[in-house]
């Protein structure tokens, strides 16, 4: 069966990063520093950003709305090196809990934010990792062209190109002890587990996508690269996946666009049809 992937590429693997900075300790009330200094941005970004150029990995950077003006510089320099800014809510508001009036005005004031910044969203990772049957919608209405939900892959609502992400392929799975219900429910223990174990599972997945064709989107938390270990794994990773020719490593809406433009090529999913 032919792929359905760019030739020479069999599979596609997008390289994701979510949260920027502070946006949702401010908006719990968790947040006592001065606003703009989050090690995450000023001192694990730019390792991660350093290792992606060294690997020639382009990533997507989900980030809050509301950290655009915050973190202006880590903004540009994202897109200096070619990665994307996709959208990730205005302070990641867990979008499943939002009602409608609450959902459309997260739309609104983060376009305004983008706006401002000179930035232009062409995807949404909704923070909690699902969407309200309504965000379809606003999802056409806004121009957004792909979302990262969890799900499976294709075409969904609206025309809008589903790029889904699994826990398992996040960081904080492993990582982040608030994750021990997830887990639990996935068969894993309830304890965080090792970075070793991370990574020993996410290059047997990368294995698997790669032989059999599809889709992954791989998620890694600047806040949460708080260690040597923690900094092998991520290099590993994108040593693993930039070496293989077999893989097209891409931003989440080069895939997209990808998938937009060859529709016959993918699965198409109606509202009730598992996304």
């Amino acid at each position: 069966m032919p792929s359905p992937w760019p030739a020479p590429y069999k599979a596609a693997i997008s390289f994701t990063m979510d949260n920027l900075g502070e946006a949702q300790d401010v908006l719990q009330g968790r947040w006592a520093q001065p606003i703009g200094t989050h090690p995450a941005v000023t001192a694990q970004l730019p390792r991660m950003l350093a290792l992606l150029a060294r690997h020639r990995v382009r990533a997507t950077y989900f980030a809050e709305a509301w950290s655009l003006g915050v973190y202006p510089g880590a903004v540009r320099a994202l897109a200096a090196a070619g990665h994307e800014v996709a959208w990730h809510g205005f302070q990641h508001e867990v979008w499943s809990g939002l009602r409608a009036e609450e959902e459309r005005r997260s739309f609104e004031k983060s376009w305004a934010a983008a706006a401002e910044s000179g930035v232009r969203y062409r995807g949404f990772r909704p923070p909690g990792g699902e969407v309200n049957e309504r965000t379809w919608g606003l999802l056409r209405e806004f121009g957004v062209e792909y979302v990262s939900p969890l799900g499976e892959f294709g075409i969904g609502p609206e025309g809008v190109v589903v790029l889904p992400f699994e826990w398992r392929a996040v960081d904080a799975f492993w990582y982040m002890e608030k994750f021990a219900g997830i887990r639990k429910g996935h068969g894993e223990r309830e304890e965080v587990l090792s970075p070793g174990q991370f990574k020993e599972w996410l290059m047997g997945k990368i294995d698997e996508v790669a032989k059999a064709g599809g889709f992954m989107s791989i998620l890694f938390h600047p806040f949460l690269q708080t260690s040597e270990e923690k900094f092998e794994v991520l290099e590993d990773v994108l040593k693993r996946i930039s070496d293989d020719g077999q893989i097209w490593v891409a931003p989440c809406e080069e895939v997209a666009e990808w998938v937009r433009k060859h529709p016959e090529q993918f699965p198409s999913k109606s509202k009730n049809g598992g996304i």
